[in-house]
């Protein structure tokens, strides 16, 4: 049985060390949009412990909402941890994650990401079987978060044989 009323992604939430950075990141190189900011968020209580699974003297500097064209929303926080801050995972650890941004234009995004001083994980990949049609690379942000780019003009191979498609930023109301 499926969650009621489900409707998709609203957003995602991520923690990055420089609210500031990753700001001038998310809007002057990849092209974001902030929208608003809230905090600090301080407690006394159990209630970060209790609601955000945080150690409960832990402190959200301050956290801020991005639109990145279609798809879901940012949420970005900045913590002062109590108890101490974990490294950031890579993909092959629990908890690993990468964002992935559709372009039209593969060379020319990737060309755009060089100019601007951004680290990009070798060259685009095309990719096989099912996902044949796309390509793809990864990136890192200043602070070493994983990023990829796709693009598919295309489409992708899986779509000439099932009946239910992947939602899909060339046509985001699909």
């Amino acid at each position: 049985m499926a969650l009621p009323g489900i409707r998709g992604t609203e957003h995602i939430g991520f923690t990055v060390p420089d609210l500031d950075e990753a700001e001038r990141f998310f809007v002057d190189v990849i092209g974001c949009e902030l929208v608003y900011s809230l905090g600090p968020f301080v407690r006394d209580d159990d209630w970060m412990a209790e609601h955000l699974n945080v150690h409960p003297r832990s402190v959200m500097r301050e956290l801020r909402f991005f639109r990145c064209g279609h798809g879901p929303n940012f949420e970005v926080f900045q913590w002062e941890p109590a108890d101490g801050q974990a490294p950031q995972p890579r993909n092959s650890d629990i908890g690993g994650h990468h964002l992935a941004f559709y372009v039209d234009d593969m060379d020319a995004a990737v060309a755009h990401l060089r100019e601007q001083g951004v680290r990009v994980l070798g060259d685009p990949t095309a990719s096989r079987g099912a996902s044949e049609g796309q390509r793809w690379v990864y990136f890192l942000s200043p602070w070493g978060m994983q990023l990829e780019l796709v693009s598919f003009p295309g489409g992708k191979a899986y779509e000439t044989s099932s009946s239910v498609r992947l939602w899909d930023p060339r046509d985001p109301s699909a």
